[in-house]
């Protein structure tokens, strides 16, 4: 009979007084043992309720602690956390996430089934609240034409390979291997570092009986902010690591793009005017008919909201693509001077 493995569980964490407590408890009603297990919440010093809240939890459960993140954002959390955590396995989740009852359990017995040195599982789509603007956006999140082929937040059918996972559960010996998350990036650290894992050999698996359940931000402000972000830090990623993550990233930007160069140019080229206008058009179709599909299961008091939804994430994402490429491709800002600290929530 294989031994329990110790598992430490890392919550990079700052002003997230909403949803911790949700969080918390869903790990606590975990079926993993009690004693083979830790918690470290990395709190990036919260303005809010946040610390106390934490506090409450560490005073009443002995296997949650809390560890100042001084640094503030998502890299060094992590670093941090694992730096200071005990166990074999390190499992990272997220403070706006609720877990599944077996969601530990099941992360382990696919680590050590499949041999491999990073598990994770699909990610379902709750509203951040009770309006119809935050349903509209888990809509969007959950939907091919928001996130692409997205597998861990569209759904899979059966165990795979991929390119990354929400959350990762992995063996300690990884961070020996390959060292740990790199701390130039306030976003899309995971993704780099699965690269890197890749790179060296390690294998990533999704399954589909993993399942964790995430609240998204409830305005369209936060969605653009977040989704601007993880736009604009894809091109670093692909800096540092030789390579573009996947191809699908790149749609958002080089519509975008077709939409800037089509619309300039038609400025001395009137037939070019054309193109523009068959673009513009072309995208609004498609985006009014995904909306309308949702609208019809979902009710029509989301059509208009779902269609605004789908707009701002490929127009902040895309430019946050493009504003990637001119700042660290093109003029190598990062080079003259260090990427400001950002919060790590959105």
């Amino acid at each position: 009979m294989r031994e329990i493995a110790m598992v430490s569980i890392i919550i990079p964490c700052r002003n997230e007084e909403k949803f911790i407590g949700k969080c918390l408890d869903s790990i606590i009603e975990n079926d993993y043992p009690k004693d083979k297990l830790e918690v470290l919440v990395m709190d990036g010093i919260s303005n809010d309720d946040t610390r106390a809240i934490v506090q409450k939890y560490c005073q009443k459960y002995s296997f949650i602690k809390m560890i100042d993140n001084q640094q503030k954002i998502v890299s060094t959390a992590l670093n941090v956390g694992i730096q200071n955590s005990k166990g074999g396995i390190i499992i990272r989740m997220d403070a706006h996430n609720v877990y599944g009852k077996d969601y530990i359990l099941k992360c382990v017995h696919y680590l050590n089934e499949y041999n491999i040195d990073n598990v994770g599982g699909v990610c379902v789509t709750l509203p951040g609240s009770n309006t119809v603007i935050a349903e509209s956006i888990a809509f969007a999140l959950s939907h091919p034409f928001g996130v692409g082929n997205s597998l861990f937040r569209i759904g899979s059918k059966e165990p795979r390979y991929v390119d990354t996972v929400p959350f990762g559960c992995y063996k300690r010996e990884v961070f020996e291997k390959i060292g740990f998350f790199d701390e130039d990036l306030i976003r899309n650290q995971d993704d780099e570092f699965n690269l890197r894992l890749i790179k060296n050999g390690g294998k990533i698996l999704l399954v589909p009986d993993i399942v964790s359940y995430y609240y998204s931000r409830d305005s369209l402000l936060k969605l653009w902010k977040m989704f601007f972000q993880y736009g604009y830090f894809k091109p670093f990623v692909a800096k540092k690591v030789g390579a573009i993550i996947t191809w699908r990233q790149l749609i958002p930007a080089l519509f975008i793009s077709s939409l800037i160069i089509s619309g300039m140019l038609s400025l001395f080229f009137k037939p070019l005017s054309l193109v523009f206008l068959f673009i513009t058009f072309s995208y609004i179709i498609t985006n009014i008919g995904f909306s309308l599909s949702i609208a019809l299961v979902k009710g029509f008091k989301y059509l208009f909201i779902l269609s605004v939804v789908f707009a701002t994430l490929h127009f902040s994402y895309g430019l946050g693509y493009l504003k990637g490429i001119l700042d660290f491709v093109l003029l190598k800002r990062h080079e003259k001077r260090k990427i400001e600290d950002a919060a790590l929530t959105r």
